[in-house]
């Protein structure tokens, strides 16, 4: 199985770039699918890795993540979330899994965390006296 992968991987079209601190391998295998997989050029952890399979009807499919998170366009009109919301985000290491929080709207000292094993949950608490707040994850 570990062979076949990688006898797939080494006949794929492979093209490499680095833009914005990352490392981006783009994979085209010959059956039409795509892979690319993006690293920190500094900690050579994985950002994210996403495929691309085309349609029954041709055309560009959609790109299903498999680490990491897809980033948001801003659309043109109509309601959308607040881009100031924080942002909660699985990052992969080598030695670890790791949950990430981005766009937070105080200092880090402000926050605490905790987690509830009974129901599955990651709780972030402010200590904000002017805004008290709780979020689970």
């Amino acid at each position: 199985m570990a062979s076949k992968w990688l006898e797939t991987l080494k006949s794929a079209t492979k093209t490499c770039i680095i833009q914005d601190g990352r490392r981006k391998i783009h994979f085209t295998f010959k059956d039409g699918k795509e892979l690319v997989e993006e690293y920190d050029l500094r900690s050579h952890v994985i950002l994210a890795r996403k495929w691309r399979t085309k349609p029954t009807l041709g055309g560009q499919g959609k790109w299903e993540f498999e680490v990491g998170d897809e980033i948001q366009l801003k659309p043109s009109e109509g309601i959308m979330e607040s881009s100031a919301n924080p942002i909660f985000m699985r990052n992969d290491t080598k030695k670890a899994f790791q949950w990430r929080i981005r766009n937070l709207p105080y200092p880090v000292d402000v926050f605490s965390i905790s987690i509830d094993q009974d129901q599955r949950q990651i709780i972030v608490r402010t200590s904000n006296k002017n805004m008290k707040s709780l979020k689970k994850y």
